[in-house]
């Protein structure tokens, strides 16, 4: 009997966009120095371009570690939030349940159903108009820690592996909040996660 042409069927990897945010430069203290960062990020309502350097209105302070082709859009799982909001009071950074708003990492992607350990560096992210390529764990920095407001906050990123991800841009177009997006299958070599411990070494000196 000749075998099936047909490929084998896998259930597709969905996730949804809950919401966009960008920011724009601005002066940040990190201890006791003034600098400047755009890790302060604001939603944005109604559908947003994407080019291949990110979105549209979003700003970067130090192209060497953020932007570019590579790093042109970060995007997070809104599912660590209520971690980091919980860190953030165990820790001492508030004494209050402060909700965090989406953005409140940097991140510009709100999404949900996409996790660190289910997606591979290669993997893309198909909107339809709009199509990213995962390409690196975000690395935390002592701007991290300044925003999260406690000095383990980089180390409590990458021991926990909820970092997020860098996507560059294939396919540059429209982007509105409440879009779904279908994983495609890269070479599936290295999780985000897998990524991000190769790196840990740096981080937790």
């Amino acid at each position: 009997m000749q075998p099936s042409l047909q490929p084998s069927l896998r259930p597709a990897v969905l996730g949804t966009l809950l919401a966009i945010q960008t920011g724009k430069v601005r002066p940040l203290m990190v201890g006791g120095r003034k600098l400047v960062s755009a890790i302060g990020k604001t939603t944005v309502s109604g559908p947003i371009e994407v080019g291949v350097l990110g979105l549209a209105g979003d700003e970067q302070a130090d192209l060497s570690v953020h932007g570019g082709l590579s790093k042109a859009v970060y995007a997070l799982p809104s599912e660590h939030l209520a971690w980091w909001q919980a860190q953030r009071q165990s820790r001492g950074a508030t004494m209050f349940e402060e909700t965090l708003a989406p953005g409140s990492l940097g991140e510009n992607l709100s999404l949900q159903g996409l996790l660190e350990h289910e997606l591979f560096i290669g993997d893309r992210l198909d909107f339809g108009e709009v199509v990213f390529r995962v390409t690196q764990p975000r690395e935390p920095c002592g701007k991290f820690n300044a925003v999260m407001a406690y000095a383990l906050a980089a180390k409590d990123m990458v021991h926990s592996g909820r970092c997020g991800f860098y996507l560059a841009v294939e396919q540059a177009g429209a982007l509105q909040a409440g879009a779904t997006c279908q994983v495609l299958a890269g070479p599936r070599s290295t999780r985000v996660s897998e990524a991000l411990q190769h790196k840990a070494w740096k981080h937790l000196r």
